[in-house]
């Protein structure tokens, strides 16, 4: 196949209507089911304190890229997201990788606050607020970046967070 005709075929999976076919926003060229990847510990970290005994299951989640989550994942489109994501415009990336490193750390903290926590008990509302006041706006950020909002990097002022959490577990 010449180069020309690789290029071409490349372009018509990679058109608008191809991509939105497959669940990946076709201006962005990304695709919310990586999203699912933070939605899942999210919610067992929201039933911690009416179901502890999913502590552990938060302890096992990981950080992944998005390449690494679309490459194990189920999702019908995983190889046209993963080639997408390589025509992401470079701004946009950035934001959405920066996004998603400060989403990582964020997580971070709740698994060492629930690592260091006393032996009475889970410090249910340390991992509230990093939850709520950290990791769902950055989810939220990034389905923005998703969706075709502005490619901003937003700075997240972890040491409030960090402070406030710290303080819980001695309190």
């Amino acid at each position: 196949m010449s180069g020309a005709a690789a290029m071409e075929m490349e372009g018509d999976e990679l058109s608008p209507a191809r991509l939105a076919e497959a669940n990946i926003h076709p201006d962005t060229r990304l695709a919310t089911d990586y999203l699912n990847h933070f939605n899942e510990v999210v919610m067992l970290i929201d039933m911690l304190p009416s179901m502890p005994d999913c502590a552990p299951d938060v302890m096992a989640w990981e950080p992944r890229s998005y390449t690494e989550h679309f490459r194990l994942s189920h999702f019908k489109g995983r190889d046209l997201a993963i080639r997408a994501y390589g025509t992401v415009a470079p701004d946009r990336r950035a934001a959405f990788e920066h996004t998603i490193r400060e989403t990582d750390k964020a997580l971070a903290l709740v698994q060492s606050l629930i690592v260091e926590a006393p032996l009475d008990g889970l410090p249910y509302e340390a991992l509230a607020d990093v939850t709520e006041m950290r990791v769902k706006p950055l989810l939220a950020h990034a389905m923005g970046l998703i969706n075709g909002a502005p490619p901003i990097v937003i700075q997240a002022d972890e040491s409030a967070d960090t402070q406030s959490a710290i303080d819980a577990l001695f309190t």
